[in-house]
C-alpha cells in the first residue's frame, strides 16, 4: 500500500477509471456480438435497424478514449462490409 496521500488517491482513481472503463468496453462488445448475431441469422431488416445503435456505441467507447478512434473505424466498416454482404 502507499504511504503517500497523493499516490493513494491515485490508487482509487484509478480503480474507479478501470471500472468505468471495464463497463463500457463490455457494454460496446455485447453490442457487436448481438448485432454479428443477427447477421449470421441472416434476419436483415433486424441487423439493419441495430446497425446505427451499434456504431453509436462504438463511438461512444472511442470519445471516452476506451479504444482509438482509427480502431472505431475500423471496427464499424468490418460491422458494415458484413451487412452489405448479406443478400
Amino acid at each position: 500500500m502507499a504511504n503517500i496521500k497523493s499516490a493513494e488517491k491515485r490508487i482509487l482513481v484509478t480503480e474507479k477509471k478501470t471500472a468505468q472503463n471495464k463497463a463500457v468496453r463490455s457494454r460496446m462488445r455485447n453490442e457487436v456480438k448481438k448485432f454479428l448475431a443477427l447477421v449470421e441469422s441472416g434476419d436483415k431488416a433486424a441487423a439493419t435497424a441495430r446497425f446505427p445503435e451499434t456504431c453509436s456505441i462504438i463511438d461512444g467507447a472511442a470519445a471516452k478514449g476506451v479504444i482509438k478512434k482509427n480502431t472505431a473505424a475500423n471496427k464499424k466498416s468490418g460491422l458494415a462490409k458484413k451487412l452489405n454482404a448479406m443478400a
